[in-house]
């Protein structure tokens, strides 16, 4: 991590900037120390006044302000990948912004490499895994860049201990104070996902709020008439919405994504409260909402297990639970990450067909499903048909296999 008082010509740095109050604070800050500061705000869905950051920003005496639109990269080169390979940490989470990070990072070192900046930096606090993420993401892709972390710099963290002592730097510089109080919890957003932990959260013992979420409906309350799509994928990945209760087609990816996050917010789909396990050794208790996403990995799980080998759906399975890990500890960029992205991918080359499900009170029902290669066989799975199955060979089968049951038995016993 580099101090301000690196040496060398007017140092430019390159500011993950969100309008908020932290990086607000840290723009000015950074400015203190010296540096020549570009503020970049990636756009990735979230719903946010970019004209009113970027005045902000500039405000506060940004150099240069980049508002970078990444929408359709983050579905297409981030989204679709964790679809694919069936992303999931820890059974529950489907990694909303763990797959929006490196999608940023990617942009962030475009952005430095362009303005001939020879640091980045971000408001991530030095409890999170966003440090980890970003920093990670950083030295795979442009490790002659440092960073600067102002929450794990003692002349940062030990000038401002607490939202009362950034208020106050604020009220000095300048800074335009949120005109609404804070919620009682900290929110991450994007077009996947939106994240909720902090402040009220911090005891798992406590129930959410009901007014915390902003993506999807009480289930309880959700309309009592289901809705009816067929979701169409080619090679694990999503090219059609059919929505057939609203009697539309989409194609373009982002706007599937959205779509489905509307019907799918709609219906309370896609809500969990978890405790998970961070990287940083820490748990944590999180509330996420992830309509679209869950729609998607229902469907497509749905659609593998009709397309694939038994025992390559196995491995893949395997697989897919150590890139979860992989991508949620930041290591997306890494050899290994690439390499076990690889190998998943190889795995849907026929993943390719149909799904059909209703969305009814916060769940995602599968109807039925299609595809132009299944292993499904109709006659030789039948009760009604024999086809190319021998019932006595069965007999031998059960005998191999109960041969170490036997002698479990025998030694348990003996």
């Amino acid at each position: 991590m580099a101090s301000h008082a690196d040496s060398g010509a007017q140092k430019t740095v390159v500011l993950a900037y969100s309008g908020g109050l932290d990086t607000s604070c840290i723009l000015v800050w950074l400015r203190e120390q010296g540096y020549q500061v570009v503020a970049y705000l990636a756009n990735i869905g979230q719903d946010e006044d970019f004209t009113a950051a970027k005045q902000k920003a500039e405000k506060l005496g940004a150099i240069k302000v980049i508002i970078d639109d990444r929408r359709d990269v983050f579905v297409t080169d981030y989204i679709w990948p964790a679809v694919q390979c069936g992303l999931i940490y820890e059974k529950r989470y489907l990694l909303g912004t763990s797959v929006a990070r490196p999608c940023i990072v990617q942009g962030i070192v475009q952005a430095a490499i362009d303005n001939k900046a020879s640091f980045i930096s971000h408001g991530a606090t030095g409890k999170g895994n966003d440090q980890v993420r970003f920093e990670l993401g950083v030295a795979a892709l442009a490790p002659n860049i440092k960073t600067l972390a102002p929450w794990r710099m003692p002349s940062f963290y030990n000038r401002f201990q607490g939202r009362a002592d950034l208020f106050a730097y604020a009220q000095q510089n300048g800074i335009p104070l949120p005109v609404t109080p804070k919620k009682p919890w900290s929110m991450d957003a994007n077009l996947l996902h939106i994240s909720y932990e902090s402040g009220v959260l911090e005891k798992p013992s406590t129930v959410a709020p009901r007014d915390l979420y902003q993506m999807t409906s009480d289930p309880e309350s959700a309309p009592d008439k289901p809705h009816l799509l067929t979701i169409h994928f080619k090679e694990g990945i999503p090219i059609r919405v059919m929505d057939h209760t609203e009697i539309k087609e989409i194609t373009d990816p982002y706007k599937m994504l959205e779509h489905l996050n509307l019907v799918g917010g709609r219906h309370g789909v896609g809500r969990i409260d978890i405790v998970e396990n961070r990287f940083v050794g820490l748990k944590s208790r999180g509330v996420y909402e992830c309509p679209g996403g869950e729609i998607l990995y229902q469907t497509h799980l749905d659609l593998e297990t009709y397309t694939l080998d038994r025992e390559v759906f196995h491995i893949k399975e395997e697989l897919a639970v150590k890139l979860a890990k992989l991508a949620y500890n930041g290591f997306w960029f890494s050899p290994e990450g690439q390499y076990v992205f690889g190998c998943v991918k190889a795995s849907q080359k026929d993943v390719t067909g149909t799904v059909h499900c209703k969305l009814y009170k916060g769940s995602v029902h599968i109807l039925s499903r299609d595809a132009p290669i299944g292993l499904y066989n109709e006659q030789l799975v039948s009760m009604d048909v024999q086809g190319d199955y021998e019932p006595m060979d069965a007999e031998g089968f059960i005998k191999i296999n109960g041969i170490r049951l036997r002698e479990s038995h025998r030694t348990a016993h003996s």
